[in-house]
């Protein structure tokens, strides 16, 4: 394999501290959904947060690329990969966080650089290198570490599933994303995903709550509870998606999955600037996670990108 060139060096290095952001800013919102969690059901809360989302998201892409090229961009198609991408996965991750803490659900998570390499080797035709064998090794011994040192315990129930088929469609839709969506920037793909998951949300949420009669409980959601809504909204999904969607377009879907095992470390970080305690457990494995994924790369050990013979 050819060795890399500084300035593609220089550019995956970028795209993986993109990808890094993108998990610090996700995982600032596991925490921050707690709070509003236990007063708006699942579909409703799937609904509120993508249409925040979008409300920040296409003000944005209008501005940056006017509104000429928002109207002719493919919204069916949009609609369809962003209900897929954020609003089943997102939908699925409130079921699992009513069941387990948030570092469990981030531990669960650790099963998305297994389901992004499997997409790439069966879709794309990716060959299993020794560099890609051994940075998935690292992605998930990083993970079970973590695992070791979180103090969530994992109830193998239906919240675990839960999580588990949310990481599944996420990693789909947000490899179809980039590949559906191949004539829109990074921030148009975010933006038409994300509005077209909120239409449909928002329908599904309203048939619920009058066929159900499951609505937000309002009089219980303060300054705080709004405050986690718009962290889990704006921040770990607008922002947190379109630093993804940059990463993914640029290392695939498989390089940057393997960052969302260092995710349990980052909700510990989190923890401990609230007060928390410090976890070297969790260190060690987020330090074995980023290692993994360099290798993966070429970033690290160049001589391990090639096949094993």
């Amino acid at each position: 394999m050819t060795a890399i060139s500084p300035e593609a060096r220089r550019s995956v290095l970028t795209a993986n501290l993109i990808c890094l952001a993108s998990m610090v800013v996700w995982a600032a919102g596991l925490p921050a959904a707690d709070l509003i969690i236990p007063h708006m059901p699942p579909i409703a809360l799937t609904a509120a947060r993508t249409t925040l989302a979008a409300l920040v998201l296409l003000p944005c892409w209008i501005a940056v690329e006017g509104l000429g090229t928002v109207t002719r961009a493919n919204w069916a198609r949009g609609a369809w990969v962003g209900f897929v991408t954020l609003g089943l996965a997102s939908f699925f991750v409130i079921i699992a966080l009513q069941f387990n803490d948030p570092v469990t659900v981030a531990i669960v998570s650790a099963a998305m650089p297994v389901v992004g390499i499997l997409l790439e080797c069966l879709a794309d035709k990716r060959p299993v290198t020794r560099a890609l064998a051994l940075g998935l090794a690292l992605s998930l011994i990083g993970g079970l570490i973590a695992v070791s040192g979180a103090e969530g315990q994992v109830d193998f129930g239906l919240g675990v599933l839960a999580a588990l088929a949310s990481v599944t469609l996420y990693t789909w839709g947000s490899r179809e994303t980039v590949k559906a969506l191949p004539e829109l920037t990074p921030l148009g793909r975010v933006s038409i995903t994300v509005a077209g998951c909120a239409v449909v949300a928002l329908i599904v949420a309203l048939g619920d709550g009058l066929i159900r009669g499951t609505w937000p409980d309002w009089a219980a959601i303060g300054p705080a509870e709004f405050g986690g809504l718009a962290i889990f909204g704006i921040g770990s999904m607008a922002l947190s998606q379109l630093l993804w969607i940059i990463s993914v377009g640029r290392i695939g879907i498989g390089a940057a999955s393997m960052h969302m095992n260092a995710v349990p470390f980052y909700v510990m970080l989190m923890v401990f600037l609230l007060g928390g305690p410090w976890n070297w457990g969790q260190t060690l494995g987020a330090a074995i996670v980023v290692t993994g994924a360099l290798i993966a790369q070429g970033l690290i050990a160049p001589g391990l990108s090639s096949r094993p013979r």
